[in-house]
Order: structure tokens, then sequence, then C-alpha cells
């Protein structure tokens, strides 16, 4: 994780960006009176996002959760891709 000010983002706002995209790091971006941002990748944003959605939902949760269960004894069922 990046923690820098603002002014060294904006000096270094390429590198910082491809810091960001290329290591799948974050920066946070401090700021006067505790105002900071946080700069992520869109890659990782939408992970959240997606993350944040199935876990809103309790059962969409516990059905994935059930799901991890399976797929770490084995219990996996296999189609070949013309099944699909």
């Amino acid at each position: 994780m990046i923690a820098t000010n603002f002014s060294n983002v904006r000096n270094n706002f390429k590198e910082v960006c491809d810091k960001v995209v290329h290591d799948s790091d974050i920066a946070i971006i401090t700021r006067k009176n505790d105002e900071n941002v946080v700069l992520m990748s869109q890659v990782q944003y939408d992970n959240l996002m997606e993350n944040l959605y199935i876990r809103d939902s309790r059962a969409n949760y516990e059905w994935l959760k059930e799901s991890v269960k399976q797929a770490e004894k084995g219990e996996i069922i296999r189609f070949k891709e013309e099944q699909l």
C-alpha cells in the first residue's frame, strides 16, 4: 500500500497510477483535515463491488460459502466446453 501526500501524487501522477495498476496496489492520498482519498485500479474496484454485492445477500453469501466447501472437498462437476 502506498501512502503519500497530494502534492507528491500530483507531481508523479503517472507513476502512482502505473504502480496501482501494475502492482495491484492501493494508494492512500493524504490531505489536510483527514480528507484522504483512496486510488485503486478499476479491476480492484470491480472486484470489491462484486464482493460487496454477494455479501449483501445472506442467501447468496451462504450459497457461495457452501460452494467453496464443496470445491475444497473435491465435490466438483466438470463440464466439457461444448456442454456449456
